[in-house]
């Protein structure tokens, strides 16, 4: 049957067949997964989300008009670098650079299109997924750091820290992020059985984020939990839901705290942690350090419309940005340097906006823009413009977004007061009615 396109959609083929949507949400699943394994090049990511791409496109997807700021803004944001590129692409490294933004920036695209359809169930498929991949890299990353797989020390770890199948700690940090809220959703909501093994899930998970001894990742752990757990009291349904989600997140913290607590019995683990801990790092401090790059950095940036290049800042300074938004500015210049904040802003904006918007798949959206805000405040201090997961929740994000139009404005259950709040504004002028 042929897929009329509605106003503001351009129909990009036929709707799919049982058949043909059962292939689509594995290779949602897939997609997921594979994102866990990235310490090769191209990895098995690159190859899932093309085969992914050629095969959605062959057997139905939408571009939605609602898409176009995004297109705009990664276009605009790719064609900066691309020019800033031009005097070094004799370079494999920085036209490998180039072409890897430019393919991140299809992926968006991509990820927003499948999720604006059949969105419940290609969002399950992707939690599924990513909860697999994270179950995988934490295994690695836990054995290899224990010793516990012969030769797998050298291969899995990184400077006495795990890495897992990921080639840097930090990124395999940021990478459980999402699983994790997955997982400890679960653990609030779920009935008992699956509440457990959710709860194992969670344990494994938090186990390698604390052996990557990444202090952004320990943060953002936290800060994203706490900020996903508000909103899901916020916007919940009932008083006992609410009271449930209250007591098994005060039971998660302690069961938190008493593994942290056993770990930092062991010598190595302490001495790390108390290393990693410390807000005081040589690399951060200085005029040279992290934060002074920073300020010279964006001062330079100022007098360079064109910026200095893809890969080009640690010939001017001891070491690379470890900050997006001045990476963009440096690798793009002006014009990459306005799109990308602008893109992230954007995002952030209409996140908050549909946080309150009544959907079926509200509890998994909490999760993802959750983990994207963390991502976000990340960006200030590491360098995520590569980061397959970031882009993948951007266009997540998007596609949930487009998604959502048909709820907003609808009636729906009572919202908290603070939560109604959030949603009166001006992208939504009517709080939701009361059944």
């Amino acid at each position: 049957m042929a897929h009329a396109a509605t106003a503001g959609e351009f129909s990009l083929t036929a709707t799919a067949a049982p058949g043909v949507r059962a292939l689509q949400r594995a290779l949602v699943w897939l997609a997921g997964a594979s994102g866990a394994i990235v310490f090769i090049e191209p990895s098995p990511y690159e190859l899932v989300t093309a085969t992914a791409i050629v095969l959605f496109f062959a057997t139905g997807l939408r571009l939605r008009l609602m898409f176009m700021p995004l297109l705009l803004l990664l276009v605009a944001l790719n064609i900066g670098y691309s020019i800033g590129a031009i005097p070094l692409l004799g370079r494999s490294d920085v036209f490998s650079w180039v072409a890897t933004s430019w393919y991140m920036a299809l992926t968006v695209i991509f990820f927003a299109m499948v999720l604006s359809e059949d969105t419940a169930g290609r969002l399950d498929m992707l939690r599924r997924g990513l909860i697999v991949g994270a179950m995988i890299a934490s295994l690695a990353a836990v054995g290899g750091y224990f010793n516990l797989v012969p030769g797998g020390h050298d291969l899995l770890t990184l400077y006495e820290r795990a890495r897992g199948t990921f080639k840097d700690p930090n990124v395999l940090g940021a990478f459980l992020i999402l699983p994790a809220l997955f997982t400890l959703q679960s653990v609030v909501l779920d009935h008992l059985g699956r509440a457990l093994r959710s709860t194992a899930a969670l344990g494994i998970i938090a186990l390698a984020i604390l052996l990557a001894f990444s202090r952004a990742a320990w943060g953002e752990l936290i800060l994203t939990s706490a900020f996903m757990l508000g909103m899901m009291i916020l916007t919940s349904r009932s008083r006992g839901e609410r009271s449930r989600i209250v007591l098994l997140a005060a039971v998660a913290v302690a069961a938190g705290a008493l593994l942290v607590a056993i770990l930092l019995s062991f010598h190595q683990i302490s001495d790390m942690f108390q290393q990693r801990a410390s807000l005081e790092q040589s690399y951060d401090e200085g005029r040279f350090g992290r934060f002074g790059r920073h300020i010279l950095g964006a001062e330079m940036a100022l007098d360079l419309p064109f910026g200095i290049g893809p890969l080009q800042f640690h010939h001017y300074f001891p070491e690379d940005t470890h900050n997006s938004y001045l990476n963009a500015f440096m690798s793009g210049g002006w014009m990459s340097g306005v799109c990308y904040p602008a893109l992230v802003l954007l995002t952030v904006i209409l996140g908050f906006r549909h946080a309150v918007v009544r959907v079926p798949w509200q509890r998994g959206y909490l999760a993802v823009f959750s983990a994207f805000l963390g991502t976000v405040g990340e960006s200030f201090v590491i360098d995520t413009d590569h980061w397959r997961h970031f882009w993948m929740m951007l266009g997540a994000m998007w596609g949930l977004f487009a998604a959502a139009q048909p709820y907003r404005g609808r009636a729906q259950a009572p919202l908290t007061a603070p939560a109604a709040i959030l949603q009166a504004g001006p992208a939504s002028p009517s709080v939701a009615q009361p059944r």
